[in-house]
């Protein structure tokens, strides 16, 4: 094995990422993270969950007319929605995010996505992960994009994923380092037994290649050790596409303890400025369910991990935006085996002491056959570059020629949406 296969998979043990050789990064400073302290979280569900049973159009007689047998009934009924405006309601597996609307500190976009047409789960993962819609050559992430952009010196845990693997969000030039989900994520490691951390130092100590990214990855390992220590600073085919739609993402279950330990790196490590964490499950082709059923029981932990999410980060909620949102919707009208199929418009979620919630943002056309996309899909009235940029802009205090870097051939007009306090 190569001395560089070694590192890296030594580093991947670790639980994070160091990629090495021609496009190799380097962490440039160990400075505090941007200069005004606030925080960016993206949740992305992936296999496309249905928006229509997250924020339901109840007061849409079309609605139930669409959805037999898997619409939410009203508000009041058993297992009915819960109210938001009098025409839309919340899934009722969602109740623990109804205190963050009431509070105003939750949003919604709905009818958003990407204006690309495609129904396929790896491509339109892959757009809203570069935020370049329709173009596959895109070679990083638009979060690796905004790290590079962001006031104030890098440093090597200012931007960190949970999950398997590093995402497309995060690939690029910059900086970011990956922690496995669970408890396993911010467990010792091998290279944390002194004697053999002595051997590797001096291994590395002062070459040329591979010595900067091997203290790089050390330091942000350490890093997150210490904030985690509370230091400061269908049958078988459609199993096998439900799983490929995934995309190696865990199902909801974890979340709530995943969105704890994040809370709690972020707290204790000022440093962390970015994070993004993918949840899998959301492809529902059949038995979908309503108030009750295969839905609703992976809307629960992901309920619950937000609003753990929100009140584990404590003070720092105030400067934290999180953004939960996938890659399209599914059909309006159920299919014939109780669930929906690949759709195009969704929702978007949006929450934090910033925001001003407790109202439906976009442009809503309804349910009606003349109003939906192709006849079977909410339309996409609301790019969701639009709803990134706009928070990019107001919450991380982004320019013009900066957010043209991040978000490159995106449609103006993100003032409109009049989501966050300036």
């Amino acid at each position: 094995m190569q001395r560089r296969d070694f590192l890296n998979s030594l580093a991947a043990s670790a639980g994070l990422m160091v990629p090495l050789g021609r496009h190799a990064w380097a962490a440039t400073s160990t400075a505090g993270a941007g200069t005004h302290g606030r925080k960016l979280i993206v949740i992305m569900l992936r296999g496309a969950v249905d928006g229509l049973s997250v924020v339901a159009p109840i007061a849409d007689a079309n609605y139930a007319r669409l959805r037999p047998t898997i619409a939410l009934a009203a508000p009041g009924q058993e297992d009915g929605a819960l109210d938001l405006d009098g025409y839309f309601g919340l899934h009722p597996a969602l109740v623990p995010l109804l205190p963050l609307w009431q509070q105003q500190k939750l949003a919604f976009v709905h009818a958003s996505g990407s204006p690309d047409a495609t129904r396929s789960h790896f491509d339109a993962q892959d757009y809203m992960e570069s935020a370049t819609p329709g173009v596959k050559a895109t070679a990083d992430g638009w979060m690796n994009r905004l790290l590079q952009v962001l006031p104030g010196a890098a440093t090597p845990t200012r931007a960190l994923s949970i999950g398997p693997l590093m995402p497309r969000i995060l690939a690029g030039r910059a900086a970011a380092i990956n922690l496995a989900n669970g408890a396993a994520g911010t467990r010792p490691n091998v290279l944390d037994r002194p004697a053999l951390a002595l051997a590797f130092d001096q291994l590395y100590a002062g070459h040329a290649r591979f010595g900067k990214a091997y203290q790089d990855g050390q330091e942000a390992h350490r890093e997150v050790m210490d904030a985690a220590a509370g230091k400061s600073g269908g049958a078988g085919g459609m199993a096998r596409e439900m799983a490929a739609a995934d995309g190696g993402a865990p199902l909801p279950n974890g979340f709530p303890d995943d969105a704890a330990r994040l809370a709690t790196l972020m707290r204790n490590d000022p440093n962390i400025q970015l994070a993004f964490i993918a949840l899998g499950g959301w492809d529902t082709h059949a038995n979908q369910g309503a108030g009750k059923g295969q839905l609703a029981n992976r809307l629960r932990p992901l309920g619950q991990g937000l609003a753990v999410l929100a009140q584990r980060l404590g003070p720092l909620f105030d400067q934290t935006t999180i953004v939960v949102m996938s890659e399209f919707g599914r059909t309006a009208r159920e299919n014939g085996n109780g669930g929906t199929d690949h759709g195009h418009g969704n929702v978007m979620c949006v929450l934090g002491g910033g925001v001003k919630g407790g109202k439906m943002l976009g442009d809503w056309r309804g349910v009606g056959d003349d109003q939906l996309n192709e006849g079977r899909d909410l339309p996409v009235t609301t790019d969701f570059r639009s709803v990134l940029a706009h928070i990019a802009e107001r919450h991380l205090r982004l320019g013009d020629k900066q957010l043209d870097q991040v978000f490159p051939a995106m449609p103006r007009g993100t003032a409109s949406l009049d989501l966050l306090r300036a």
